[in-house]
C-alpha cells in the first residue's frame, strides 16, 4: 500500500458559495520515499476567479480558461488514488471540493476513513499553536522559501517533509547510490538481524595471557 499526498487550489473558501478547484496534485510515496508517480492538473474552474484568491496562487481567468474542465480529469484522478490513504492538510476544505465535483458526475465519493487530516495531527500534538503549512515547516526547519504562492505540487512535497516530522520518523533518504528499485527502505534497516561472535576457549586463553604478560612489563 502506497501513501498519497494530496493538495488542491481552489476560486474560493467554499463550494457552497460556487467555489471551484483550479489545481490539484498528488505525489505517491511508499514509506515516505516518493515513487515518482505525480499527478497534476490545472484545471478550468468554469467561473472567474476572484482577486483574493489570484493573489494565493496566480491563476488568472484567462490563464484557466483553455485548461481541461475537471469531468475531463475525474477518472485519472479516481485512479491514481485508488485504495491508498490520502495525507491533506487541512482536509476539511479539500475533501468538500473533489466530493462535490465527484457528485457531480455521478462517481464514488472520496472515503474519509482513508484520510489522515495532517492539520488534526499537528493540533494535538502542538495545542494553542499555529499548525499551518509555513508554521510547520518553520518548526521543523522544513526550506519552504520556494513557497512564494500557493502551489499544489510544491505543497505535497512539503507536506511529505512536514508529516514525516509529526511522525518522528527520521527521512528516509539512504539509497548509497542504488538503483530506485533497490533503495533501502526505514522498516529494513530497522529491521537487520545481529550476528554475535563468540570467541573460542583457546582464544580466551590467549587473550589472558596477553594481558597477563603486558601488565608484568608495564607494572613490574
Amino acid at each position: 500500500m502506497s501513501e498519497i499526498f494530496l493538495d488542491i487550489e481552489t476560486t474560493g473558501l467554499s463550494f457552497k458559495d460556487g467555489h471551484r478547484i483550479v489545481e490539484i496534485a498528488c505525489i505517491e510515496t511508499k514509506e515516505f520515499v516518493p515513487t515518482k508517480k505525480v499527478f497534476h492538473k490545472i484545471i478550468n474552474p468554469e467561473r472567474n476567479v476572484p482577486d483574493e484568491a489570484f493573489k494565493i496562487h496566480g491563476f488568472s481567468s484567462s490563464f484557466l480558461k483553455d485548461k481541461p474542465k475537471f469531468e475531463e480529469v475525474a477518472d485519472e484522478l479516481v485512479n491514481f488514488i485508488s485504495d491508498n490513504d490520502l495525507i491533506i492538510h487541512n482536509a476539511s476544505f479539500d475533501i468538500p471540493f473533489i466530493n462535490h465535483e465527484l457528485k457531480i458526475l455521478k462517481k464514488d465519493i472520496i472515503n474519509k476513513n482513508k484520510i489522515i487530516d495532517t492539520l488534526e495531527l499537528a493540533r494535538s500534538k502542538y495545542p494553542g499553536m499555529s499548525n499551518s503549512l509555513d508554521a510547520l515547516c518553520k518548526r521543523f526547519n522544513v526550506d519552504f522559501s520556494r513557497r512564494v504562492k500557493h502551489n499544489a505540487v510544491l505543497d505535497c512535497e512539503l507536506l511529505r517533509e512536514v508529516y514525516i516530522n509529526l511522525l518522528d520518523v527520521k527521512e528516509p533518504k539512504l539509497s548509497f547510490n542504488l538503483k530506485s528499485e533497490q533503495i533501502i527502505s526505514y522498516n529494513q534497516i530497522r529491521n537487520y538481524s545481529k550476528v554475535i561472535v563468540k570467541p573460542s576457549e583457546e582464544e580466551l586463553t590467549n587473550h589472558n595471557n596477553f594481558l597477563k604478560t603486558e601488565l608484568k612489563k608495564n607494572f613490574f
